[in-house]
């Protein structure tokens, strides 16, 4: 499906029911997806479906990144840690989400990707206002200096759920991960993991040093 707006592809996503949270919806309708997309395919911006981004990584589809978003559940003055950032788009998402008493930590592998990221979340000056930090590394280890998260979010499939991970998540946090087949949410209620599975969902796989 392609529309020819962000507000159309908002829309079908609420009508089909990806999108159902208030707060999900209004950062959805700020963030616009053509800011994330490569020269090129940017008559493709409001496609429901994902585009290439260079070295084999994608931004991805919108209902994927609606779903997983409302698995995450993200709140206002939350820190929360996004893997593997690619576009930068999930990341302003959920910089809209945390507003300036919240913050984001974003971490991706790829140097080529993560200038290109930081470019596009640079347009809406989360970053100039600190509510996003980025770190060029491997995601799957977290980022300990800033733990715990009350939300990690992984953009990409991982073999094994990272142990850093869950001890990086706060207590009752929740982390939505894909693995080749469909996608993981965890919480984590004390020691114990409350584990949900969402299968037939594609993504491309996690990139660890």
């Amino acid at each position: 499906m392609l529309f020819s707006s962000n507000k159309e592809l908002v829309n079908y996503l609420i009508k089909h029911g990806a999108l159902k949270s208030q707060h999900i919806i209004d950062a959805f309708l700020f963030i616009d997806r053509k800011n994330f997309i490569r020269p090129g395919h940017e008559f493709e911006a409001y496609g429901d479906y994902p585009l290439p981004i260079g070295e084999g990584q994608t931004i991805s589809q919108p209902w994927t990144v609606a779903f997983m978003l409302e698995l995450l559940n993200p709140q206002p003055k939350q820190k929360i840690l996004d893997v593997g950032f690619g576009s930068g788009w999930t990341t302003s998402l959920l910089a809209y989400i945390v507003g300036e008493e919240g913050r984001v930590y974003g971490i991706e592998i790829l140097p080529s990707i993560f200038e290109f990221g930081k470019n596009n979340i640079a347009k809406y000056n989360f970053i100039e206002k600190k509510i996003v930090e980025l770190k060029l590394g491997d995601g799957s280890k977290g980022w300990k200096e800033y733990a715990p998260f009350d939300r990690i979010l992984v953009s990409a499939a991982a073999k094994n759920i990272p142990e850093k991970l869950i001890e990086q998540l706060a207590n009752n946090g929740i982390l939505v991960i894909p693995d080749q087949n469909g996608i993981w949410k965890i919480t984590k209620i004390e020691d114990k993991l409350e584990k949900e599975y969402y299968p037939g969902f594609l993504f491309v796989p996690l990139v660890e040093e």
